[in-house]
This record gives structure tokens, sequence and C-alpha cells, in this order.
């Protein structure tokens, strides 16, 4: 595997994920892809055809993933910032996805942005996302920028999530899936943002060992379902010092039946 700087000041790394069966050109430091990627890609539909974006993709690796077994499946990886999205282009390139998928360089936040950018509301039929995890006004940021636009919000407070999740859905096709991965304290302004939009919601926590608290949760929902809630069991990460049977599978590419 050969590594290569994209510039003086930031250099690039090709990594292996899913058993080396995708690989994902990434900055050597700041935000890079890793287990929350692996997740929500395992945790879309195993059959899927059509059209599917990707929002806040960085270099595409929760996109890529997600296509990669899924031969009917359109991928879109939409990202704001110039020099990620040009990763992702290579990241398609590289793991012969070109002819299925497409970045879109857009603010996911800006309806204008996403027009201008190709991306008409209403129009995939499954959409995953990694928001950005972090409050700006209560979470000491990292002084990489890059970094700091990877993992925080540009709104305080939970309009910012708010925000990200109402641009999410307004991409979504009626009847269609919405996956997204958090952290479990964001629960409550998840549901609040999904309300009277979206229904048939499932949450399955993310343990890093049987006896901790969860780390991570996957939401699942349906753009304009009424269905009632469900929560699915638990996935557990690690057992002594490897990773459970079930964890280590889907880091391999299996996915997550919920």
């Amino acid at each position: 595997m050969n590594d290569a700087p994209a510039t003086a000041s930031a250099p690039i790394k090709a990594d292996a994920f899913l058993g080396g069966a995708l690989l994902l050109r990434q900055p050597v430091k700041g935000h890079r892809a890793g287990t929350d990627a692996v997740l929500l890609a395992a945790a879309a539909p195993a059959v899927f055809s059509g059209a599917a974006l990707d929002l806040g993709a960085g270099a595409g690796a929760a996109g890529l993933a997600l296509a990669l077994h899924r031969p009917g499946l359109r991928i879109g990886l939409v990202e704001n910032d110039p020099r990620v999205a040009a990763l992702a282009r290579e990241n398609l390139a590289l793991n012969h996805l070109s002819d299925r998928g497409a970045v879109f360089e857009a603010d996911l936040l800006s309806p204008r942005a996403r027009r201008d950018a190709g991306l008409s509301d209403a129009s995939a039929g499954l959409v995953i996302t990694n928001p950005p995890f972090y409050d700006p006004g209560k979470a000491r940021m990292s002084p990489d920028p890059a970094r700091r636009a990877a993992h925080a919000m540009l709104l305080t407070g939970p309009a910012g999530l708010a925000a990200w999740i109402a641009a999410s859905l307004a991409l979504v096709e009626p009847d269609g899936t919405m996956i997204l991965i958090h952290r479990p304290d964001a629960l409550p302004a998840i549901l609040d943002a999904l309300g009277g939009r979206a229904g048939a919601i499932a949450v399955l926590p993310v343990h890093p060992r049987a006896a901790k608290e969860a780390v991570r949760i996957l939401v699942r929902c349906k753009k304009g379902s009424r269905a009632p809630m469900s929560l699915a069991p638990a996935l557990i990460l690690h057992e002594g010092t490897s990773f459970t049977e079930r964890a280590a599978a889907v880091h391999r590419g299996a996915l997550i039946d919920w």
C-alpha cells in the first residue's frame, strides 16, 4: 500500500476497511474515519437499489462501504470541505465505484447550496449520516479547522442537530429511510427533531463492553411513517482484548440485523 502526501502539511494514507475490501485515502492526522463509519454502513438494509446519500461524508468511508456490497445502489457523497471532497472523489475511483457514485460539494444546511450542487429534495430512497457530535458552546474544540468542522455543529444547543436532521430528511423521498449515528445523550434532541416528520424509529445502542454504558446509538426511521418506536438489542463491541464475534464480523463487512 503506497502512502503519498497530498500537501506538505497534510500527509495522506490509504487505510484498509472491511477486511481489505475497501481502501480509503484519508489524512494521517485530524479527522479520520473508523468504527462509526463501519457501523453506519452496516446498519443499512442488506438489499437496496436506487439512490442513496452519505451526508457529511468526509473521505467517503460510510458511503463507499454502503455501496460496496449493494450492486444496485448509486451513492452520492455530500461533503462541504473542498479538500476532503477531493479525497472522496479519489476514493470512489480507488474502489472502482466511480460509475455508481458522485461527490456533491455542498453545505448540507443550505437549500440553495444543495440545489446548486445538483441535489434535489426527496431524491434519495436511503440517507445515512454521521452528524458532527459536539456542541461548540459546550465542548473544547480542536484548534485544527478541518477536525473542528467535522466534529462540531455550527449552531449551539439542540438547534444545530435539529437543522442537520431537517436538511437530511428533506433529501429523503416519501417512505424512504434515514439512518444516523450519534452519542446516546443526543437521543432526546434526535426524537424531537424527527417528531411529525418520521416514524418507525428504531434505536440500537452500541456498548464498548457488556458492563459499560452505551457510547453510540444508531437511529433508523422512515420518512412520513406513523409506526411506533422500537429498541433493538444492543451491539457489544469488545470482549477481553478483542472485538466480540459480532463486532468483528461487522468490521469484516457483515451487516447488522436489526
